[in-house]
């Protein structure tokens, strides 16, 4: 490449620099934090690989390899581990992934615009309620104590039952509590998607004999499917994450057995042990589970003629 040909690059830059400065010093907030919170904190993974001690340091601490991996995977409690979060993720996939379409989808049917945003603003406020309060409400309807739902139990079956300390009734609480709170505010992207559809489809629909089902197959669901794809490979990267607060907050003694979960032996491994190096083997392990699921999700995309993430 010749120097007047750079020379005309670099200035082309640096005028494109000067003339959205504004635009790019509003982009310097978020950037910054991605970099400090997302990037360098990166660096910490490199404990896994030792056996970290705060008061030598990361430079100074013994280096002991895959070690604590290897114990990881012989632990006992790696299988239980693994089969409750593998049972929430494909749970979370089942049921809670399909709602926000569903019930888009169903919002998108509304011809009173009233109707349509009255709707939306009470689906959107369970999610600004943080999982205390859930936890809180939860509590109240299905606690042996006077809750609500126990109450109806005992009076239509004339016996209670222990929702809160119960194995069976564990994860469809949980469930049940995503599905409440993060339904609505999941339809907001696929709305967005939805507002771009031309209603000259529907009007050409109509004309061809088509009745709501068909229009609802043949050119809704047509218009977020894209998107439906997208969000579902991103999903797939956080599929072992299960929520560190709610499964915390919902965890006593008797249901232990079926809400231990990744997230939560990372938690009491290591802040509370201490074990720092071994949780953060843990934590390495299901990142790299994630980006293997994104990779692979991706390429099956796109063998599908869907488009990827990249």
């Amino acid at each position: 490449m010749s120097p007047n040909i750079q020379s005309t690059e670099k200035v082309s830059v640096l005028a494109r620099l000067k003339r959205d400065r504004w635009l790019y010093l509003l982009l310097l907030p978020g950037l910054l934090y991605f970099i400090v919170f997302k990037y360098l904190s990166m660096w910490g993974i490199v404990i896994a690989f030792q056996n970290y001690s705060p008061f030598l340091g990361v430079l100074q601490s013994k280096w002991v390899g895959f070690d604590h991996f290897i114990n990881f995977f012989q632990n006992p409690d790696f299988m239980r581990l693994l089969r409750n979060t593998f049972i929430f993720a494909v749970l979370d996939l089942v049921f809670f992934f399909p709602a926000p379409i569903i019930l888009a989808l169903m919002l998108n049917e509304l011809r009173k615009q009233i109707y349509k945003r009255t709707v939306q603003t009470l689906i959107y406020v369970p999610h600004f309620m943080s999982w205390v309060i859930i936890a809180s409400i939860t509590y109240i309807f299905f606690t042996t104590s006077g809750g609500a739902i126990n109450e109806l139990v005992s009076t239509f079956t004339g016996k209670e039952i222990n929702f809160l300390a119960s194995n069976t009734w564990f994860r469809p609480l949980i469930m049940l509590q995503i599905i409440w709170k993060e339904t609505g505010w999941g339809t907001i992207i696929f709305l967005a998607a939805l507002s771009s559809v031309d209603p000259e489809q529907y009007d050409a629909a109509i004309v061809d004999g088509a009745g709501r089902f068909r229009r609802l197959w043949h050119v809704t669901l047509p218009a977020v499917r894209s998107v439906i794809v997208i969000l579902l490979i991103l999903r797939l990267g956080n599929f072992l994450d299960t929520g560190f607060q709610q499964i915390y907050l919902m965890t006593n003694s008797l249901n232990r057995e079926v809400a231990d979960v990744f997230d939560t032996y990372v938690y009491f491994v290591g802040i509370t042990q201490g074990a720092f190096s071994y949780s953060t083997a843990v934590g390495l392990f299901k990142s790299i589970v994630g980006i293997v699921l994104v990779l692979g999700a991706n390429k099956l995309a796109k063998k599908l003629g869907q488009e990827g993430i990249f």
